[in-house]
């Protein structure tokens, strides 16, 4: 009986666990760029001093879903999408490096230049500075141009480049801030494939349809889970009373 108990018991808490990924993911639904979470649930055996004869269920987040959301036009020149499966560099508090798909760029008062999140944009030999100027172009591979205070119209200065990278999907996982690193902690190698688009930001790839059904199937199977505790319940109390019967 204590089996029966134990599974439906565990069966309830991890599939709770389960509605929370799917409904974070539905949270995010607006958030540019954000890439949605998978979940999945295994049995695992309960190890101890004794045989282990019982099993729970246990959920856990095996992956992230890296496909490339929808472009959503802006129109605005330091908003830029990767396109197709690669990433752009940015640099963490640490002094790190993790990877983004989009970014509603902005240079600050020294000059840095930032992703929305604050980050400073990662180029050819670390973070971006912008010199002052009366504009700034993001070209499709990445080369940041500005036109320097003063001068005319078509006078355009590079000034570095933002660092795009394709790493293998096997080497990525995200990180609790919502960002991509690579498990081995090693920086990405840039890749000259790997192009922006200007003028766009990329939507999230959470598919809402999708992401309810879930909800609803896991919400159904709580409450089967929720019915098992309470049939273990009646079956322990009706094996009491024969017992005090006899």
């Amino acid at each position: 009986m204590d089996k029966y108990l134990y599974v439906a018991m565990t069966g309830a808490s991890q599939n709770a666990l389960a509605q929370k990924a799917h409904a974070n993911n539905l949270a995010n639904i607006s958030t540019n760029g954000f890439q949605r979470d998978l979940e999945q649930a295994r049995s695992m055996p309960v190890f101890g001093d004794s045989f282990p004869a019982r099993a729970f269920a246990m959920t856990e987040r095996p992956a992230t879903d890296f496909s490339p959301g929808a472009m959503i036009e802006t129109g605005r020149d330091l908003d830029v999408a990767v396109n197709g499966n690669g990433w752009m560099a940015v640099q963490t508090p640490d002094g790190g490096e993790a990877y983004v798909r989009s970014a509603s760029m902005n240079v600050d008062a020294l000059g840095v230049l930032r992703a929305g999140n604050g980050m400073p944009i990662m180029g050819n030999g670390g973070p971006i500075a912008v010199p002052p100027q009366q504009k700034v172009e993001v070209g499709a591979d990445g080369t940041i141009s500005i036109r320097a205070m003063g001068e005319g119209p078509r006078v355009m200065a590079e000034v570095d480049r933002i660092k795009l990278v394709q790493p293998d999907f096997k080497n990525m996982n995200k990180g609790l801030d919502g960002t991509i690193h690579t498990k081995d902690g090693q920086p990405a190698v840039a890749d000259a494939n790997v192009t922006l688009t200007s003028g766009f930001l990329q939507a999230s790839n959470v598919n809402a349809v999708e992401e309810m059904t879930a909800v609803l199937a896991l919400s159904k199977q709580f409450e089967l889970h929720v019915k098992m505790m309470n049939s273990a319940k009646e079956d322990d109390q009706a094996m009491t009373r024969v017992m005090a019967m006899s």
